[in-house]
């Protein structure tokens, strides 16, 4: 009896043991296999290249804004309210469409006159009076305009419609896909070109791409001058050359050699 529950014990600890060496000869073939075709790659060369590609903007976006000041919030809206109305509606009839203008903004602030007081002769000065005289309401649009060609007039016009500010004319290129691709070819062409030579001073080939990576961004034109345009300032609209746009990219790669 005593025998065979040794013998019991003697196959208890076999069957642990086989258990044991089975997960580590599971585990060390995970670990083996997981490095199956990822070697880190030594051997490489690192080149830069640079690109730069051109557009003429299409878009011009500019703001605006009216304000005004009354004794009642109410009032103030109001005054707004019938200049923006008719600014609105010359826009409209000028081309732009309701989906080109957008409201960045609707302010309304107090308005405060701060009075000194007279000092006493024996030399305090009580504080000033801070006294509220009405209202400011400012609503700022922004606009854009599609047919390019016509972003003098209807800044000219918007200066001759009360507005109070007018800012921030910027002209971009409305889909610049093709320029920014353009830009990256033209970066990726001069860092291989890079590569290529230096593979050929050193007397090896190039095998295969093992990094890219990418800076860059696109660089529109901007008109970023103030431009405070009150009644009787804009005569005539004003001239607006469109230049071009540019857009860079930056690339790194890296390459396999042999």
């Amino acid at each position: 009896m005593n025998d065979w529950k040794k013998l019991q014990g003697i196959v208890k600890l076999f069957g642990v043991l086989m258990s044991i060496f089975v997960i580590a000869l599971i585990f060390y073939t995970l670990k083996a296999t997981s490095f199956v075709g990822s070697a880190p790659v030594t051997n490489t060369i690192s080149v830069s290249g640079h690109g730069e590609a051109f557009a003429v903007p299409n878009i011009a976006t500019v703001s605006f804004s009216v304000e005004k000041t009354a004794k009642t919030v109410a009032e103030a809206q109001t005054q707004v309210t019938k200049i923006m109305n008719d600014v609105l509606d010359t826009l409209k009839t000028s081309g732009i469409a309701d989906k080109d203008i957008k409201t960045t903004s609707y302010d309304v602030n107090p308005k405060y006159d701060y009075q000194g007081s007279v000092c006493s002769s024996s030399g305090i000065c009580p504080p000033s009076k801070q006294i509220l005289t009405g209202y400011t309401v400012t609503n700022s649009v922004q606009i854009k305009i599609r047919a390019i060609d016509t972003a003098g007039s209807i800044i000219g016009v918007l200066g001759q419609k009360n507005v109070t500010n007018l800012s921030g004319l910027q002209l971009t290129v409305e889909n610049d896909s093709a320029i920014k691709t353009e830009a990256r070819n033209k970066a990726i062409a001069q860092a291989k070109a890079q590569a290529e030579s230096i593979a050929s001073g050193l007397g090896v080939k190039l095998l295969r791409v093992t990094s890219f990576i990418e800076s860059g961004s696109a660089q529109p034109v901007y008109y970023a001058k103030n431009m405070m345009v009150g009644a009787g300032v804009a005569d005539a609209s004003p001239s607006i050359p469109v230049g071009q746009n540019s857009s860079v990219s930056n690339v790194t790669i890296s390459y396999e050699i042999q």
